[in-house]
């Protein structure tokens, strides 16, 4: 590769390993094709790995810890390439919103759920549907309505009178990616039926578990309005959403596009799949390796310990919140393209991770409880020293 002169013990001593570190990253996120790489020197031992898709071993020594520091560099940048690529896909439906495609993202990659909240008619089913397209995943949805049944969205045993025995009929929730569509529309009992595939990703019918399909994201939409004839969701359920987003209305540049790519056909029917649930698997993986460093982590739990003693808050965020919010900023900065977790990505997801997690006495306000956490990260200290190895 010719921009392997870049990486050498001439260009750069021993001692700047930062420099090495995002010249490598520069490199990878910039430079790289669909064919094989090669560096030179410290490289050799990695040369000709495929971009994405064969690199089992390096995967599997991440697993075991052993992977390189400029291995994993090379993981994070290519898998950073390929997260631009679902995003790209997604662009051709979606107008905009990039930012809020990113942290769904980190979610999913998190192992985690979604629940969108926005006005009727602002992309929340089609962003949902352009993203199982655009990695080749089965998706489901449910409308949630007050009949709907616990049964509906799970499955039953049918009796099947010409074998004499009971069969087990799969319900919508056993796919990849789940469009749980208005969910505040149905009863408590039809909700908590989703509470066991959220958490621990599977099924039980009869007394019989089932496992889920892998990787299995559920995003939940409810509106803002037309709250007449709804069930809110409780604490201990929204609780299970690794992050609460809102689409917002487009720009008028971004609507005047929307008119352009939709005024002859609806793009979502020609988009094309760029990777596939076992490329989502593997960068599942691969974010629970991204570094955090000791004053990260301590910043990180200092913010959560702030919503527990907070005079305007009447319940603070739980440890499953703190794990959640950890394994988000993991993935979001492997998305960003780095190998290591800034103080930044704490404060850029603090509010879609803790905001539907507190409970403020001014619940009756209108953004009070992203105001508290506002003012929790200008109170607190980021750490400025190094957050690389």
């Amino acid at each position: 590769m010719k921009h392997s002169k870049m990486w050498n013990k001439t260009a750069f001593p021993m001692g700047n390993v930062n420099k090495k570190a995002d010249c490598l990253r520069m490199v990878c996120l910039c430079c790289f094709d669909e064919s094989f790489f090669s560096f030179q020197g410290h490289c050799d031992k990695i040369n000709k790995t495929r971009l994405f898709g064969e690199n089992e071993r390096i995967l599997q020594a991440a697993k075991k810890g052993t992977v390189t520091d400029m291995e994993l560099q090379i993981q994070v940048a290519q898998a950073a390439k390929k997260i631009m690529e679902i995003q790209n896909n997604v662009s051709k439906v979606i107008v905009g919103k990039e930012a809020v495609f990113r942290k769904l993202m980190a979610a999913f990659l998190a192992g985690g759920n979604v629940l969108l909240e926005d006005m009727p008619g602002t992309g929340k089913t089609k962003l949902a549907r352009a993203l199982a397209a655009s990695i080749d995943a089965e998706f489901g949805r449910i409308q949630f309505t007050p009949d709907l049944l616990p049964s509906d969205v799970t499955g039953l045993n049918i009796y099947r009178q010409d074998q004499g025995a009971f069969e087990f009929t799969a319900g919508p929730v056993f796919c990849n990616i789940l469009l749980a569509d208005e969910i505040n529309r149905a009863t408590p009992r039809t909700q908590s039926g989703l509470l066991e595939c959220m958490e621990e990703r599977q099924v039980t019918v009869d007394g019989v578990s089932r496992r889920m399909k892998a990787p299995f994201f559920l995003i939940a939409t409810q509106n803002p309005v037309e709250t007449a004839g709804t069930y809110p969701l409780p604490e201990a359920q929204i609780d299970r959403f690794a992050m609460q987003l809102s689409m917002g209305y487009p720009t008028m540049e971004e609507e005047l596009a929307i008119i352009d790519r939709y005024k002859s056909d609806d793009p979502l029917a020609q988009l094309e799949p760029v990777c596939t649930c076992e490329d989502i698997l593997q960068l599942q993986e691969l974010c629970r390796r991204i570094y955090v460093s000791d004053s990260v982590k301590k910043y990180l739990v200092q913010i959560i310990q702030a919503t527990r003693e907070h005079d305007g808050l009447a319940m603070g965020v739980n440890p499953r919140g703190t794990l959640s919010y950890l394994h988000c900023v993991q993935a979001y900065a492997m998305i960003q393209g780095r190998e290591y977790v800034t103080p930044d990505d704490v404060k850029e997801l603090c509010v879609p991770v803790l905001g539907h997690r507190i409970i403020s006495y001014r619940a009756g306000q209108s953004g009070s409880t992203k105001e508290i956490l506002q003012g929790i990260l200008e109170r607190i200290p980021a750490p400025t020293e190094e957050w690389t190895r």
